[in-house]
């Protein structure tokens, strides 16, 4: 049973519950965001697998977890980078940002999101169980395909994107 640490709006810990139970009640938990660059400044995003149980399929930030109880978010970052893309990168914290919205099946994602920011030209190595594809894409294009067609992304992505860039 995976769990997630529920957090206060100043990201104090407040509990832990299971995931997919923190997601039915949209309660509030840290979450976070990792964002790869190459040398040509292409951001590497991920295309969710098909079978994820919410947002399945979109196309969204190179990686994005929980951290587990007793993890620092960095760890948890690093931890996660290469068990979904199968890389590592030196990651930099760039802040953190709360949103909350509804999803498919009557799951709510309520985040308290860490943002980390890394580069390396190397190419990923998938794990299926979490991503289907991948791309490098520039920012500026990025932020067209957004605008052009929203519900091909996840919704915490273009949030962070504008934050962040």
């Amino acid at each position: 049973m995976e769990e997630v640490i529920l957090v206060d709006i100043n990201d104090q810990e407040i509990g832990r519950m299971e995931k997919l139970e923190a997601h039915r009640k949209g309660l509030l938990h840290r979450a976070l965001s990792v964002f790869i660059f190459n040398s040509k400044h292409e951001l590497l995003l991920q295309q969710r697998a098909l079978h994820k149980y919410h947002s399945a399929g979109l196309w969204t930030n190179t990686c994005c977890s929980h951290p587990r109880a007793g993890e620092q978010v960095i760890d948890a970052a690093n931890r996660r980078l290469k068990e979904e893309m199968g890389m590592q990168a030196t990651l930099t914290c760039a802040g953190h940002f709360i949103y909350k919205t509804d999803l498919e099946h009557g799951l709510i994602e309520h985040e308290l999101d860490y943002v980390f920011f890394g580069k390396t030209n190397t190419e990923p190595i998938l794990n299926t169980d979490e991503a289907a594809a991948f791309r490098w894409v520039s920012i500026l294009e990025l932020k067209r395909e957004i605008q052009d067609a929203p519900h091909r992304f996840t919704y915490w992505f273009p949030i962070a994107l504008n934050k962040f860039f």
